[in-house]
C-alpha cells in the first residue's frame, strides 16, 4: 500500500472525512507520503496543487465540496485500491509574469487559467501579442481569459469559450464581454505559444492579472507560457476520468 497523505478543506465535512480516513488507513505528512488524497472541492484542489507542487506527488482527489469537475466520488472504502488502479493525468500549469506600475514582476503558476479583468467600470484596452506578433491591436472587453484544458471548462466555459480536449496541448484566448472587434471571440492555440497582453492606458483604465487564485493588480504587462519545468499529476477513477468528463461536457446542455 503506498503511504498516503490526506489534505481536507476546512468544511465540517471534509473535516470529518479526514479525520475517519486517518482512523481507517494510519495515513502520514506530505513529506512522507507517496500520494495526496485531497478532500473538498475544485477551489481546495488547485490550492492543493498549489501548496504541494514542490513535492511532486500524484494527487487523488474525493469530492466533498460544490464544484467536483477534478474530484473522484468521495467514498471511504478501499481507498488504496482505488488509488492503485486510477489512471494518472498529468496537468502542466500556466506560467505568468506580470509587470505592474510600480515597476515590479510578479511570477505565478496557473493550473485552470490566467485571466485579465477590469479594474474600474471602464472597459480594458489590451494589444494581443503571440510569439511576438501583434494579432489584436487593440482589444476592448472586461477581460480575456487564457485557459488549459483542464481550466477550459470553468471560467473559460462561463465567457463562452471553447471546450478543450485533455491532452491537446492547446490552449483557449477568450475575451470576456469584447467590444471591439465586435466579431471575435477568441482562439484556440497549441500550448507552445508565448502570449503577451499589453495594457494600453492603464491609468485610466487600470487592469488585474490573476493566475488561478493569485492576483496581481494594476498591471501593465502581462507574459503567459506552458511551464516547461513544473507539472502534477492527478488521479482518477477508470470509470469517470478526467478525458471522458471533457468530452461529456460539450454534449451538456
Amino acid at each position: 500500500m503506498s503511504k498516503i497523505a490526506v489534505v481536507a478543506a476546512q468544511t465540517p465535512e471534509a473535516q470529518a472525512a479526514l479525520a475517519d480516513l486517518q482512523r481507517r488507513y494510519g495515513t502520514c505528512s506530505p513529506d512522507a507520503a507517496e500520494v495526496i488524497v485531497a478532500l473538498g472541492g475544485d477551489g481546495f484542489m488547485l490550492r492543493t496543487l498549489h501548496r504541494y507542487l514542490r513535492h511532486e506527488l500524484p494527487v487523488y482527489g474525493m469530492k466533498l465540496g460544490t464544484i467536483g469537475f477534478l474530484m473522484n466520488q468521495y467514498r471511504p472504502e478501499d481507498l488504496p485500491e482505488r488509488i492503485a488502479r486510477a489512471q494518472p493525468a498529468p496537468l502542466r500549469p500556466l506560467q505568468m509574469e506580470a509587470q505592474n506600475e510600480a515597476g515590479g514582476t510578479i511570477s505565478a503558476l496557473a493550473f485552470n487559467e490566467v485571466s485579465l479583468l477590469r479594474q474600474t467600470k471602464q472597459a480594458a484596452h489590451v494589444r494581443v501579442d503571440l510569439n511576438g506578433a501583434t494579432k489584436v491591436p487593440e482589444l476592448i472587453c472586461d477581460g480575456v481569459i487564457v485557459a488549459t484544458a483542464a481550466g477550459s471548462t470553468a471560467y473559460n466555459l462561463s465567457a463562452h469559450g471553447p471546450i478543450l480536449p485533455f491532452g491537446s496541448n492547446m490552449l483557449a484566448l477568450t475575451p470576456i464581454s469584447p467590444f471591439r472587434p465586435r466579431r471575435w471571440r477568441g482562439a484556440i492555440l497549441p500550448a507552445t505559444v508565448d502570449v503577451r497582453f499589453e495594457i494600453l492606458d492603464p491609468y485610466k483604465r487600470p487592469v488585474s492579472a490573476t493566475a488561478d487564485s493569485n492576483e496581481v493588480r494594476d498591471v501593465i504587462d502581462v507574459r503567459i507560457r506552458e511551464s516547461s519545468e513544473q507539472t502534477m499529476t492527478l488521479l482518477f477513477d477508470p470509470e469517470h476520468n478526467l478525458e471522458e468528463r471533457i468530452l461529456d461536457e460539450q454534449f451538456t446542455f
